[in-house]
């Protein structure tokens, strides 16, 4: 039988050719099969008529309302599949059934219903369902009219009263529990409406009927439902697609249909109708692989379906252009290699392949559009021309209302190539459908869009969307008429589809997909239903509509029905999906049927280059090419860090900084791309990839930014209405509204103004700003004083969690009921020209803020009200309700750094990049100094410098993460205050306003307390501490008798000495390296006043011996140099500065191998002019050195002395040792005398003339003291005989000056019976070179004189006055203060026999020193010449030490021995040491009143030993801590209850001297009551023996009694045993377990804080809406209005998004080097117990956290390369099974083979992990590759590290030898390897990578 097919469409419609082929092929094809048939047909078919298809027939009715039926859908001849299921609906309809289409996205199921219904002509009602939909959607609405709420029916009622059909689309978006409202409607027929009606099935009415009349049922409010009534649901499968799956009683009343894609081959003769021009073969592969990805095996791959839907759209472009590549039009429906990871473009290329649709060689693209021609009889068309493959085609397409804009000679858009070509291939979609642009931020996909509209005449609509935007924001709105009407006002996107705009949907890719689904046919069919019960429909529709009911426009209106214009456009902008994250991936298979896509791929560099210096002419080329070369070298990279860089340097970012650099040309490139990145506040590993990356492009930082510039330099001053900060200056503003200008107390400092004046740079160029910083750190008083000086008027908002949109723009309230709004600051701001100032932005959620963007950007933003604001004066025309943008608003939004602790949200992250972003820190030291002295100007200075400095260190330990909060400049300002306003409180009480905060966190309370000591604050310690050393009295005085001159016993009065004068020979010099290392300064008063007052540490090394001392003054500082000698070397540092420096001499004295050479070498700072040489002399060798080290370079100076030594054999092996010796007493006038011990000559070296004098004596020398410039006190050699050589002032070369030598004799005083006793002469320890004032002098001798007189010490008295001495050649008197046992008697040990010889048994140096201003003579000595029973109680051991300091005070006649604490480590060369010094310490003067101790450890420690000047301290000491800790306060009579304390008493002493730890009994305890002793509560005084102190806290001192405690200790005790028990652990297991734990409890507590506030985070709760409580919705304010019930929203629990994938967790495996050296090496640096600290770290810090983080632990050695020690599912639960695993490690690294396998062990964990699902990826591998000790390339280690991007791998090298870790690290990438020199650092480390990585994305 021939099929008689009736098409219904306009004989010649747009394609009448195309059809008629088409016509006559199918007519070949369709044969068999129902058909549809319609008797009588004619254009309206009458009623009576049928419809017959197949074997069904229906019989026609006339549609009341006839424009309601749907038009124009059955067009071509249907194919037999959908004949089919008209004929299945059909049986349906007659039967009374409601049917449920069902069937993959896409537009066949809604087209399939309409022609059912065209055909079968009837009245349609459609509503999208979306989650915004709620059941007055659906029932009925209220509306007011004149002040009245009338209910209005919705489509449901409507469909239902009227007989008509109801389509529902989207049952799967409709939030579940809206639909069940419909259930009785299906089943029954019958509903109980709001307004008291009831709807009642048609049989049911009509048997009332019967007895009841019409008036009666009307009077009950019954409505008959009609028997047409039906509904038609489409939906989708939900468990494959995403959505709420159908209710199951809603399910049991559809039948229904799956209606899926066309079968092949009707499909197949569809796209042969319209693309004639393109070869049939390539059509049946483009379909075949379209049916291929659609196939069940693919969406099992994870692909989502390949839109078949809009093949035919794809066809007709290539029918145009026959031959454009196909390939590249799949790139359009299906953007696989956005959309897909790599495993799903491995399958889309290989179906590819299958279907030889990879394009052979080059693919032929559309290059360029040539020209744009309007048509002539059709307005809204244009005429396009495009160039492919050299041809020029031309097509057409629609056009906007406007003139055509000349594209080209648009003039801020640069065409590139790449542009040309996207804007080409833009015009062939535009021919057949929507566009979606996707493109990263900021790579200019708003100007392509807007550029895309000018050369087409199109008016641009953009509209912005946010996160919650419902889909009534998208299409009406609801508003109130002037007389208090509700009605609705079209949103703009429904204007623009009347007037045939083009809409921007900008962001996309937020909006939730729900929400979407109601443009969906608009997007396909452009219609529209709207809630007001308008309809938008389809030009062609319409007219058809018009002409077939021959009504006009105003009817229709009427009858509100209006056409779309046939320009109207979509252009929807978005980022790439991200691919694999669970949220963001938006781009689903129903959004592929709604648009055609393309990828706008970031600039290549060249085009980049194009652009930027187009846009911005005049900048720099060099510095051009340095950013582009790093940009495109970030973007290019696998590295995730790297790329989340690159993100931050986008097109938009490049060109501010361009224009930054062309304006302002000498500016450091490196702070712009820092700025840019907000380095600052980026996580370590990604700063360090930015700094690495940043060097390899050469772009270095300013070298003169570390110097702080003077405040002088940096004025901000305004001078005659133009405001200068810096270099930069302003015109300043005239303000109208004078009171909204900010005033603001602002001290200037010079980092503020530095920031100032780069946010003015920027301000100038019309950027926004963006300050982003901790905390406290000053942002809103910068932005204040910036506007104030300025004087611009502010407007202020403050964002948090709960702002949305509208809070933003503007509130909507009531004024006698009609609804008003209220302009925001936002709005304010924008009219007026005002600086809007954001604060908070971070708070509020992103999906908020992030509509600041349009309004930054293209200056447009739709307000609720439906106003909008508009930038450009150009656009304004011819609308109403436009606010026009001030040409002086501004924006500047302030914002937390992003990150851990300010959980706020990432707004930097979504909008950084249309800011100008500053970061604001801390002010440096310096800056901050100067501030806090404006605040406090009567606190004393070293306590603000106290407080900078300890605050500085804090904010750096925030920094590396050590600690949670930073410390801001706020809190320093606020403790400063409060000394200025209560100057008596102790600073150590104020600050802890500040830090009681963390008083509960034991870790944090202890870094606080180190770091606040460290730097002096005295926190936690009483004004009672003072630990001064015991005074004991000095023994009288005795006169000793005279030193006379002169008489020598030969009766000769003067020796005349010669002396001759030679130049120096001077080798070099040579350039030294000179090594810098930082010096950490320890406060030592910080619990206990004593005279210690700091100390630093020099980095020694073991081995080493410190042997020389000296310090040099200058006027900017003192100066300490500290010469070592095994290997020789010097330290020096100044006092104020941070630093050290070290330089080592080993080269110039090598280590000798043959005999023992002791080297010992002395140090002499020479003075100005020559400041910081100083003259370094080896003893035995005579070398001499001077070193210049501020120029760096060495000299050895040889003087003639030299030649005349006989050189007996090789210098380091001379007889017994020579030794010469250095006097360095006027070093500091730049002479020094050399001399030989038992020599006859002095040698004076002159180093500013650069020669030598040398005088030969007549004696050999055993000591030299120079006791003035021209007179020396010379002492021979085996007598100890006493000579005064005095010289003259200059030596001049031609008159050699003779040298004076006298004897010098020591007379006793004479005794009574003239008998003279023959006495041994004691030689002098040291003698003062200069002379005692006569105040002091006076006091110590005790009679008022005034004479020269020098001081000195020997080992038989404490101190000796000679007075007269050396000037007055009388008699001089000699007092002396006598020791009861002579020194260094005791000890003969000394002259051990050393290799066979007697050594000498004095060591060399003898440690004494003079103060002459505070009357002091200062020695170190051993415990062993300490009168220790004098100064400890006899029951007390005395302290291991150093040594004591010796004070003789000859002012208050007193003695006093200070211990020195012994030396952390000690040289094992022993006997070495004993020829230095015999304690373990050296003394040199510091100043006037204190010295300086270097130990042989290496600490250095100040001691001040002054009496005046420790009074002034201690009272200094005594204020910070302040008194009111003692003090009582009374509020009311203070009645003591008089037991808690009994009398205290010093109580019994134990004669064992065992600590006690309270007890009320013993003396010398620790921590008890009523008894002195340490630390403890009520006793009398403190009271050291020299145990460990046990601190109470200050609270519990006030309490806790004694007994409580026990208690207290007793449970935790047995609660720790029961616990033990429960596991089976040992008491010694536990013990061990505990030492591994504690080492990382502070890292594990840190990390476990941040876990808990990500997981809190995560579980931040959403606004629920339409609830029936809750506070009141913005958005519903009418509908609240007219007494709707639904119009509150709550905070809760999102559901998650149904089929949304679960959250998979993140998956870490650690790879630790389980290996031999490990083991080995743990002696060295202990790194198998560190790495074992570390995975004891991984498993406490994870423990209870499972489900986020899945981890395991496996191990490589030379065993192999994939040890189990955690396998993933038997994670360890206790301590006890935690023990066993590092158990495990350490065995095995004892036992097993040598070798290495860190490559294997780390490929393999790659592989391996990636294998498994799971959110994110992390290996970390531990090891101490020595790589190159078995030969393995680092290359090939850093390529196994990226071989995965998914996974995140990390390397830590646990320090190795040398600097070979640091060579790795340079060849890994960065960001990804890390070296822990020390092994503490791994946990550190560790802790790093987890917060940087795992977290920022949690």
């Amino acid at each position: 039988m021939q099929s008689r097919l009736l098409l219904l469409g306009a004989p010649g419609g747009p394609r009448g050719a195309a059809s008629r082929r088409v016509r006559l092929l199918l007519r070949q094809v369709a044969r068999g099969g129902p058909e549809v048939r319609l008797a009588h047909a004619g254009a309206g078919a009458g009623t009576g008529d049928t419809v017959n298809i197949g074997d069904i027939s229906y019989k026609l009715k006339t549609p009341k309302n006839p424009e309601l039926v749907p038009q124009n859908y059955i067009s071509e001849p249907l194919t037999q599949s959908v004949v089919h299921h008209l004929r299945w609906i059909m049986q349906k309809d007659l039967l009374g059934q409601d049917v449920f289409l069902i069937g993959p996205p896409g537009p066949l199921r809604r087209s399939i219903a309409m022609q059912y219904l065209e055909l079968t002509k009837r009245e349609v009602e459609y509503i999208a369902l979306s989650r915004d939909t709620t059941e007055t959607d659906l029932k009925q609405r209220r509306e007011i009219r004149a002040g009245t709420a009338f209910y209005i029916d919705q489509c449901a009622v409507r469909a239902a009263t009227e007989g008509r059909t109801l389509i529902l689309e989207g049952l799967e978006k409709a939030e579940r529990n809206v639909l069940p409202v419909l259930n009785n409607l299906l089943e029954n027929r019958e509903m109980q409406l709001e307004d008291g009606r009831f709807l009642m099935s048609a049989e049911h009415y009509d048997k009332l009927l019967k007895d009841h009349t019409k008036a009666e049922l009307d009077a009950w409010k019954i409505v008959r439902v009609s028997e047409n009534f039906r509904v038609i649901a489409l939906g989708l499968p939900v468990p494959r697609y995403s959505g709420n799956p159908l209710d199951p009683p809603l399910r049991s009343r559809f039948q229904a249909r799956d209606i899926y894609f066309l079968p092949f081959k009707d499909q197949l003769n569809l796209l042969y109708s319209v693309g004639a021009n393109v070869s049939a073969e390539k059509i049946s592969q483009l379909l075949s692989f379209a049916t291929t990805l659609c196939s069940q095996e693919s969406s099992t791959l994870g692909l989502p379906d390949f839109p078949l839907d809009s093949l035919p759209a794809a066809v007709q472009i290539l029918d145009s252009f026959p031959m454009m590549s196909i390939k590249h039009a799949i790139q359009w429906l299906y953007p696989y290699t956005i959309l897909l990871g790599n495993e799903g473009k491995m399958a889309v290329e290989g179906v590819l392949k299958r279907f030889e649709l990879q394009d052979a060689g080059s693919s032929v693209l559309p290059k360029e559009i040539v020209r744009v021609d309007r048509m002539e009889n059709l307005v809204s068309q244009a005429c396009v021309t495009i160039r492919v493959a050299g041809k020029e085609v031309t097509i057409k397409v629609p056009a906007g209302t406007r003139p055509l804009g000349q594209h080209y000679a648009s003039h801020h858009f640069i065409q590139t190539l790449s542009h040309k070509q996207l804007m080409a291939e833009m015009m062939q979609s535009h021919m057949v459908k929507d566009i979606c642009l996707i493109g990263g931020k900021g790579c200019g996909k708003t100007v392509i869009a807007k550029n895309f509209a000018d050369a087409l005449g199109y008016h641009v609509e953009p509209i912005m969307l946010y996160q919650d935007m419902t889909a009534r924001d998208l299409l009406q709105q609801r508003y109130t008429l002037p007389n208090g009407d509700t009605a609705w006002r079209a949103s703009p996107l429904v204007t623009a589809a009347l007037e045939g705009k083009l809409v921007l949907l900008d962001g996309i890719h937020r909006v939730n997909a729900g929400t979407l689904a109601v443009l969906q046919r608009l997007i396909h069919d452009r219609e529209l239903s709207l809630y007001d019960g308008s309809r938008l429909l389809r030009e062609d529709r319409y007219i058809r509509l018009k002409e077939e009911l021959k009504l006009s426009d105003e009817q229709l209106q009427e009858r509100s029905i209006f056409p779309i214009h046939p320009s109207f456009r979509i252009i929807a902008l978005a980022e790439p999906p991200v691919i694999g994250s669970t949220t963001q991936q938006w781009l689903g298979p129903e959004f592929l049927t709604m648009f055609f896509f393309h990828y706008m791929k970031p600039l290549v560099k060249s085009e980049e280059i194009q652009v930027i210096k187009e846009m911005v002419p005049n900048i720099p080329q060099e510095s051009l090419h340095k950013l582009l070369s790093l940009t495109h070298k970030l973007r290019e990279t696998q590295d995730p860090t790297a790329q989340s860089l690159a993100a931050s340097l986008s097109t938009r970012q490049l060109l501010r900084i361009s224009r930054r650099l062309s304006q302002y040309p000498n500016e450091n490139l490196h702070s712009a791309v820092t700025k840019a990145c907000l380095s600052r506040f980026l996580p370590s590993l990604a700063r360090s990839a930015l700094e690495k990356n940043l060097a390899d492009a050469t772009i270095e930082v300013n070298t003169d930014e570390d110097l702080e510039p003077e405040l002088e330099n940096y004025k901000c001053e305004i001078v005659s209405g133009s405001l200068r900060i810096g270099a930069v200056s302003a015109p300043v503003y005239r303000a109208h509204e004078k009171m909204k200008v900010p005033d603001v107390l602002f001290y200037d400092n010079i980092q503020h103004l530095i920031l100032m004046e780069d946010m003015l740079k920027d301000f100038l160029l019309g950027e926004h700003l963006l300050l982003v910083g901790n905390q406290g750190v000053g942002k809103n008083k910068i932005v204040d004083r910036f506007l104030h000086l300025l004087n611009r008027p502010r407007e202020y908002i403050q964002l948090h969690r709960d702002t949305t949109v509208q809070t933003l723009t503007l509130q909507p309230s009531i004024k006698d009921g009609l609804i008003v709004y209220e302009d925001s600051p936002l709005v304010k701001a924008v009219k007026l020209g005002h600086v809007l100032v954001v604060d908070e932005a971070d708070k509020a959620p992103t999906n908020v803020t992030c509509i600041l963007k349009t309004l930054v950007e293209n200056g447009e933003m739709i307000l609720a009200d439906g106003r909008r604001i508009v930038a450009n004066s150009a656009d304004v025309y011819g609308r109403e309700n436009v606010v026009m943008i001030h040409p002086d608003f501004r924006m500047i939004v302030l914002a937390n750094r992003p990150g851990f602790p300010f959980l706020g949200n990432d707004f930097f992250g979504t909008l950084g990049d249309i800011f100008s972003c500053h970061a604001v820190d801390n002010p440096k030291p310096q800056s901050e100094l100067e501030m806090l002295k404006k605040y406090g100007p009567n606190v004393p200075e070293p306590i603000l410098q106290k407080l900078v400095a300890a605050f500085g260190e804090l904010r750096s330990l925030a920094d590396q993460g050590i600690i949670n909060y930073p410390y801001s400049t706020r809190e320093v300002i606020n403790i400063v205050k409060h000394l200025q306003k209560f100057p008596t409180e102790g600073l150590s009480s104020v600050v802890r306003n500040v830090f009681d905060f963390d008083s509960y966190n034991n870790d944090m309370r202890e870094i606080l307390i180190n770091t606040l000591h460290k730097y002096g604050i005295p926190i936690g310690a009483k004004p009672t501490s003072v630990h001064l050393a015991k005074e004991l009295p000095l023994p009288d005085q005795t006169f000793m008798g005279y030193w006379t001159v002169g008489q020598a016993r030969s009766g000769m009065q003067k020796l005349l000495c010669p002396a001759e004068t030679h130049l120096i020979d001077i080798k070099g010099p040579v350039p030294v390296n000179i090594q810098e290392y930082p010096m950490e300064r320890h406060e030592a008063r910080s619990l206990n006043f004593t005279e210690e007052c700091v100390s630093w540490r020099l980095p020694l090394d073991e081995i080493n011996l410190i042997c020389d001392i000296a310090t040099s003054h200058e006027n900017e500082g003192n100066t300490l140099y500290v010469a070592t000698c095994n290997p020789i070397s010097l330290y020096f540092m100044k006092m104020t500065g941070k630093s050290g420096f070290f330089v080592d001499l080993f080269d110039i004295f090598p280590r000798m191998a043959s005999g023992v050479w002791h080297p010992f070498v002395t140090v002499a700072p020479l003075g100005s002019p020559l400041k910081g040489q100083v003259i370094l002399h080896e003893e035995q060798s005579n070398i001499i050195l001077l070193l210049d080290t501020a120029g760096q370079a060495i000299r050895h100076l040889i003087l003639p002395l030299e030649e005349a030594t006989s050189r007996k054999s090789s210098w380091w092996n001379k007889e017994q040792g020579e030794t010469y010796k250095m006097c360095k007493e006027f070093s500091h006038k730049n002479w020094l005398v050399f001399y030989k011990e038992k020599g006859n000559s002095l040698t004076v070296l002159d180093v500013l003339e650069g020669r030598t004098h040398t005088i030969s004596l007549p004696i050999s020398l055993k000591t030299v003291f120079l006791v003035a410039e021209d007179k020396w006190l010379l002492v021979e050699s085996k007598t100890n005989q006493k000579y005064l050589l005095t010289k003259p002032a200059h030596i001049e070369s031609e008159d050699s000056g003779v040298c004076q030598l006298y004897m010098l004799k020591e007379d006793l005083p004479s005794r009574g019976f003239g008998v003279t006793q023959e006495t041994e002469f004691s030689v002098p320890h040291k003698i003062s070179h200069d002379q005692l004032s006569s105040e002091n002098l006076s006091l110590a001798v005790g009679q008022k004189i005034a004479s020269p007189n020098r001081i000195l010490s020997d080992e038989n008295s404490y101190a000796t006055i000679v007075v007269g001495f050396p000037d007055l050649l009388s008699p001089s008197e000699v007092y002396s203060w006598k020791r009861p046992t002579s020194l260094h008697k005791a000890s003969v040990t000394d002259a051990t026999l050393y290799g066979g010889k007697k050594r000498a048994g004095t060591p060399r140096q003898n440690n004494c020193v003079t103060l002459l201003d505070t009357n002091q003579v200062i020695r170190i000595l051993t415990p062993g010449d300490v009168p220790l029973k004098d100064i400890y109680p006899k029951d007390i051991t005395p302290p291991q030490t150093a040594g004591y300091i010796e004070v003789t005070d000859l002012q208050s006649k007193k003695l006093r021995y200070i211990p020195i604490p012994s030396s952390e480590s000690l040289s094992p060369y022993t006997t070495w040491l004993s020829t230095i010094s015999d304690t373990d310490a050296l003394l040199a003067e510091w100043d006037k009143s204190s010295i300086v101790t270097v130990d042989m450890g290496g600490r250095v420690r100040l001691w001040e030993t002054g009496l005046e000047r420790l009074q002034q301290s201690l009272m200094e000491w005594r204020h910070m801590i302040g008194q009111e800790g003692d003090r009582h306060m009374q509020i009311t009579i203070n009645r003591d209850s008089g037991e808690d304390v009994t009398s205290p008493k010093r109580g019994k002493e134990d004669p064992d001297n065992m600590p006690h730890v309270g007890g009320n009994t013993w003396a010398g305890g620790t921590g008890g009551r009523d008894t002195a002793g340490l630390g403890g509560k009520g006793g009398p005084y403190r009271l050291d023996a020299g145990h460990p102190v046990y601190q109470v806290s200050d609270a519990e001192k006030d309490a806790v009694p004694e007994e409580v405690k026990r208690a207290a200790r007793e449970m935790g005790q047995r609660a720790f045993q029961q616990r033990l028990k429960e596991i089976q652990m040992s008491e010694y297991d536990a013990a061990s377990y505990e030492r591994f734990s504690g080492a990382v409890r502070r890292q594990v507590r840190s990390l476990r804080i941040i876990l808990d506030n990500l997981q809190a985070k995560g579980k931040e709760r959403q606004w629920l809406r339409h609830q029936a409580t809750g506070e009141l919705d913005d958005a519903k304010i009418i509908d609240g209005l007219t007494g709707e019930k639904a119009i509150y929203k709550r905070r809760g629990e999102l559901e998650p998004q149904l089929g949304s994938p679960q959250q998979k967790p993140k998956r870490l495996r650690l790879v630790v080097d389980v290996s031999g050296s490990m083991y080995r090496f743990n002696g060295v640096d202990g790194r198998l117990e560190r790495s074992m600290e570390a995975v004891c770290m991984v498993m406490e810090a994870f423990e209870n956290y499972e489900e986020k983080f899945k981890y395991d632990i496996t191990g490589h050695s030379g065993d192999g390369y994939n040890i189990d020690l955690v396998p993933v599912n038997k994670i360890p639960k206790d301590n006890k099974q935690r023990l066993e695993v590092l158990k495990t490690m350490h065995a095995h690294a004892q036992f097993c083979m040598s070798g290495d396998c860190t490559l294997e062990g780390t490929e393999h964990a790659i592989k391996e992990i990636a294998k498994e699902e799971a959110d994110e990826y992390f290996v970390i591998v531990l090891s101490d590759a020595n790589l190159s000790r078995y030969g393995i390339h680092p290359a090939k280690f850093a390529q196994i590290l990226t071989s995965d991007p998914q996974v995140n791998a990390f390397a830590v090298f646990i320090g190795s030898l040398g600097d070979q870790a640091t060579r790795l690290q340079r060849t890994l990438p960065a960001g990804r390897s890390f070296i822990a020199m020390d092994t503490k650092e791994i946990p550190q480390i560790l802790q790093q990578i987890f917060t940087s990585t795992m977290l920022s994305s949690v």
